[in-house]
């Protein structure tokens, strides 16, 4: 069976963060991704990367936001 979920290339952000690939659902302007006690934010661009996974669209890290506590 193959692999329909729409994905993504994230770009900037931390270097730790895990997987640069990740599926978007729906596509669109923004992905807002929890990590380490908040969120990282990224944005669409106009942008297509070849990957192993095809070509995708590059999102670009553009802010993070932090949980209380």
């Amino acid at each position: 069976m193959a692999d329909t979920a729409a994905k993504a290339v994230l770009e900037g952000g931390p270097e730790e963060f895990p997987g640069r690939i990740v599926p978007i659902d729906p596509p669109g302007t923004e992905l807002k991704i929890p990590f380490r006690n908040g969120y990282e934010h990224f944005r669409a661009t106009s942008r297509q990367q070849k990957t192993s996974e095809g070509t995708l669209p590059v999102y670009e890290w553009w802010e993070r936001t932090e949980l209380p506590g």
